[in-house]
C-alpha cells in the first residue's frame, strides 16, 4: 500500500464531490435524487492525514462527513460505465468538512462552506483501484473515538462507474483529480479539540485511519463578506435529525389522542362531516383490502407510478427506484399511498416489499392497482387495499416514477402528510388542518346516533326524530345526563 503524500496533492485540478449517494442518507435527508448531482471543492481545501483545521471564529456548525475519495489515474473523456473504473488508479479516504453557517450564501455552491483551507483531507494510505471491488468497500467514520458512521457501497444510489461515466460527458477527468463519492448517514458536527478519523478497508486492504483534528478560528471573518448564520433548520441538517441537535421535536398533527379518536369512529359519519363541510371527493373508491373488518389510521406517503416507457424504465425503474424508496422510508404508523391510475394489469407491491413495510411499522399499504404474491401480502399482520391480485411485475404497465409528491388513487387527490382513515365503509383522506375538528364532532354525531338508535329500537317512528326536532333535542339533552352520572 502506498502512503499518499504531497505530490499527490498537488496532482490534483478538480476535487468533485457527489451531493447524495448512499440510501442511509437520502433516506436521514428525507430525499433521493433521480440523477448525481455535485460540486467542486478547490485543491487548496486538501490536507494530509495528521493535520489540524480550523473551525471559522463566529461558526458553530463544522460538519464532517466521511467519504471515499477516488483518485483518477488515466484521461477520462465520454466514457462508458462500463469501462470507467479502468480510469481509476487509487481508492483513498477522506473527509468533506464544512461550515453550514455559511450555506445560506453560497445559492448551492459549497464554495464557501465547504472550500476552506484544510476542509478536505484525505489519506493516509491508497489503495490500488485494480484490486478492490468497488462495490465491496467499507466506510467507517469516528468521533472522538466513538464510531458514528459505517457503511458499504454494495447499495448506492449511483454506482462509482456511473459518477466517473456521467462526469465524463462534459468534462475530462485528469490524472491526479479526487471524485468524493457521498457520506453515509451518521455525519454530524464536530468542535474545537475533537479528533475525526476515517477509514476505508476493502478485504484485509485499510487506508489506515485518516486523522484530523479541530481547532477554534481566531480572526473573525471580515465584515466586507458573508457573515456566519445559523438556525434550525441548518441545525438539523449538520447534525442529522433534531433530537441529535438537541432541538424539540414538532409537534405532531396525528397527536395519539386524535389518532385514538379517529379510530373511534366510523368513515361513514367522518364522511357525512366533510361533506357538511364542502368536501365532497375525499374517499378513495374501489378497492378492497386484505383485512375488512380492520379500522386503520395514519398519515399519507405517497408513490406515483406512471404508464411504462421502456426507455424511461431502463432509468427509472431498475436499481434503488422510487417504489423501494418509498417503502425503504416509510416509518411507525404512516399509510403508503400508490397512485397507479386504477391500472389492474400488473402488480404494485409484492410479498417482500409489503413484508419489508411492515417491518418498518406502516400502518397500511393502499394501491389503486394490482398486489403481486396476494396470498402472502395478505396473510400480512399490515393491511393492503387493492384494487385486484395480479402476478405481473410492475414493468409490464408502470414505471415507478417519483416519491411524497400530490397523486391521484382511487379517484381522489391524496398529498402527504394528509391522515388516512379506512374501514369497512371505505377510505377517506382529511385535510391535517379540518382532522381535530371534525373528529370532536364526529363524537358527538356518533353520541346522537346511538340515541337516536336506541329510540328506534323502543319503538319510536323516525319523523321528528332523525334528523331530531327540538322536542327529542330535549329528550336527547336529559338522556346524555343520565349517561353521564352513570
Amino acid at each position: 500500500m502506498e502512503l499518499l503524500d504531497d505530490g499527490v496533492l498537488a496532482a490534483a485540478r478538480k476535487v468533485i464531490a457527489v451531493h447524495i449517494n448512499y440510501p442511509s442518507r437520502a433516506a436521514q435527508r428525507g430525499r433521493t435524487p433521480e440523477q448525481p448531482s455535485y460540486f467542486l471543492k478547490p485543491p487548496s481545501s486538501l490536507s494530509l492525514s495528521g493535520s489540524t483545521v480550523e473551525r471559522p471564529a463566529g461558526c458553530e456548525l463544522l460538519g464532517f462527513e466521511g467519504e471515499i475519495a477516488l483518485v483518477i489515474g488515466s484521461p477520462a473523456r465520454r466514457v462508458s460505465p462500463d469501462t470507467a473504473w479502468s480510469h481509476v488508479r487509487w481508492v483513498t479516504a477522506a473527509n468533506d468538512l464544512g461550515v453550514y453557517d455559511l450555506r445560506y450564501a453560497d445559492k448551492g455552491s459549497n464554495l464557501r462552506s465547504k472550500g476552506g483551507d484544510g476542509f478536505t483531507p484525505v489519506g493516509p494510505g491508497l489503495l490500488p483501484a485494480d484490486a478492490v471491488d468497488p462495490a465491496a468497500l467499507r466506510i467507517r467514520t469516528w468521533h472522538n473515538g466513538a464510531l458514528v458512521q459505517d457503511d458499504t457501497t454494495a447499495d448506492l444510489l449511483f454506482p462509482f462507474a456511473r459518477l466517473i461515466a456521467d462526469l465524463s460527458q462534459l468534462l475530462t477527468l485528469e490524472p491526479g483529480d479526487l471524485i468524493l463519492t457521498g457520506t453515509p448517514a451518521g455525519a454530524s458536527v464536530a468542535g474545537p479539540g475533537d479528533a475525526l478519523e476515517v477509514e476505508v478497508t476493502a478485504g484485509g486492504l485499510s487506508t489506515g485511519r485518516l486523522a484530523t483534528t479541530v481547532s477554534e478560528g481566531t480572526t473573525p471573518l471580515a465584515p466586507f463578506g458573508a457573515r456566519p448564520r445559523v438556525d434550525d433548520v441548518q441545525r438539523e441538517e449538520a447534525y442529522g435529525s433534531r433530537e441529535a441537535a438537541g432541538l424539540p421535536t414538532p409537534q405532531k398533527v396525528l397527536t395519539p389522542a386524535l389518532k385514538a379518536t379517529l379510530e373511534s369512529v366510523s368513515t361513514a359519519t367522518l364522511s357525512s362531516l366533510l361533506r357538511k363541510r364542502g368536501l365532497n371527493n375525499v374517499s378513495i373508491d374501489g378497492l378492497s383490502s386484505t383485512q375488512p373488518g380492520r379500522r386503520v389510521v395514519g398519515l399519507a406517503r405517497t408513490l406515483r407510478y406512471v404508464p411504462n416507457r421502456e426507455d424511461l424504465f431502463t432509468a427509472h425503474g431498475a436499481g434503488y427506484n422510487a417504489q423501494k424508496r418509498a417503502i425503504d422510508t416509510v416509518d411507525e404508523g404512516e399509510i403508503l399511498v400508490m397512485e397507479a391510475r386504477g391500472e389492474k394489469g400488473t402488480g404494485t407491491v409484492g410479498d417482500i416489499l409489503a413484508l419489508r413495510a411492515q417491518v418498518r411499522g406502516a400502518a397500511a399499504i393502499i394501491t389503486d392497482g394490482g398486489v403481486r404474491d396476494f396470498a402472502a401480502v395478505a396473510s400480512m399482520d399490515m393491511p393492503t387495499f387493492y384494487a385486484n391480485p395480479h402476478p405481473a411485475v410492475l414493468g409490464r404497465r408502470h414505471i415507478p416514477w417519483d416519491t411524497d409528491v400530490t397523486i391521484a388513487c382511487g379517484g381522489t387527490t391524496v398529498q402527504p402528510g394528509d391522515i388516512i382513515v379506512a374501514d369497512a365503509d371505505g377510505i377517506l383522506v382529511i385535510p391535517p388542518a379540518l382532522a381535530a375538528d371534525l373528529a370532536e364532532d364526529a363524537v358527538a354525531q356518533e353520541r346522537e346516533e346511538t340515541f337516536i338508535a336506541e329510540m328506534v329500537a323502543d319503538g319510536h317512528g323516525v319523523d321528528g326524530l332523525y334528523p331530531m326536532n327540538a322536542a327529542w333535542r330535549k329528550r336527547y339533552g336529559q338522556w346524555q345526563e343520565r349517561h353521564a352520572h352513570g
